[in-house]
């Protein structure tokens, strides 16, 4: 059961929803989302730097001098909001989890730079730490929401190009069809104090035009050959079973699947720090980097 910090924080917004609609205005989407991710701290030894990777403005979380392996953290914001102000702290606290340092990116946003262009700064940013010398077996791809979806499309496209492997990909919630029919769309529709169809169609809309390329609905390609990949949802999401179809299609396909479902948990709760539940996901998370970069796992 849901703790009763996660629930007060759902009552919070089904309040706050009931009093004011969400905002189809982008604008207000991102200052909402900054604004949200301003409420958390950047965990004590945690170190931010500021960076520029083939021309993407970037930051290093750096949890100490011995960090174990990279992570490339790509922000959720459903393609047009969300950066590096919203997820600075949840970046930091992954990167403090799991003893990596962790590279979060700051890739285009639509509608300005719809799709390709936010995928194409991810691709050229891990391509960059791979020509630098990072070795392909030691970097994880991780991303919440439509980073998550980023992330596995980042895996699938090096998969497609015949490329070295990554050594794994976190995926926090991920919007990996955005062809927005799956059946948990409307199962959980009411449940879902955070996301609708109507919010994520505008998305959509200002994203791309073609919602069947596997490279924006994961869902629709071939997952064989991707890394190890381990997926956090909760029940209580119309994305619900986003997670779910990639989950079944990439076991089915040989690839190792740690999949977490969550009951009664909403849309990217590692988000929310000081819930017990958020807490816990970070532990998983750090132990299941730990072990796929061949660190210790306690």
């Amino acid at each position: 059961m849901p703790s009763e910090e996660h629930q007060q924080i759902v009552e919070f917004l089904r309040a706050s929803t009931a009093a004011s609609p969400r905002s189809t205005d982008f604008v207000e989407a991102r200052a909402s989302l900054d604004a949200m991710g301003a409420l958390f701290a950047v965990p004590e030894g945690v170190t931010v730097e500021a960076t520029a990777i083939a021309g993407v403005p970037c930051e290093w979380l750096i949890p100490g001098p011995t960090a174990n392996g990279t992570i490339v953290y790509l922000h959720g914001g459903a393609y047009t909001a969300g950066s590096l102000d919203s997820h600075r702290a949840l970046s930091a606290r992954i990167a403090k989890a799991t003893g990596s340092r962790v590279l979060a990116v700051d890739y285009r946003r639509a509608p300005e730079d719809p799709f390709p262009a936010g995928l194409e700064d991810c691709v050229a940013v891990v391509a960059r730490l791979l020509a630098e010398g990072a070795d392909p077996g030691q970097l994880v791809v991780a991303g919440d929401s439509a980073g998550g979806g980023m992330a596995a499309a980042l895996l699938l496209r090096r998969q497609m190009a015949g490329e070295a492997p990554l050594a794994g990909a976190v995926l926090l919630s991920p919007w990996l069809d955005l062809r927005l029919g799956a059946g948990s769309m409307d199962a959980n529709a009411d449940a879902d104090p955070m996301l609708d169809r109507r919010i994520l169609a505008n998305s959509v809309r200002a994203y791309v035009e073609d919602v069947e390329d596997p490279m924006v609905s994961p869902v629709l390609a071939d997952p064989a050959g991707l890394p190890p990949v381990l997926i956090l949802v909760g029940t209580a999401e119309v994305l619900l079973d986003d997670s779910l179809v990639f989950a079944e299609a990439a076991r089915a396909a040989g690839v190792a699947v740690d999949l977490d479902v969550e009951e009664g948990l909403i849309h990217v709760w590692p988000f929310l720090d000081g819930v017990p539940e958020a807490a816990a996901a970070m532990e998983r998370i750090g132990a299941w980097t730990r072990r796929i970069l061949g660190g210790s796992a306690s």
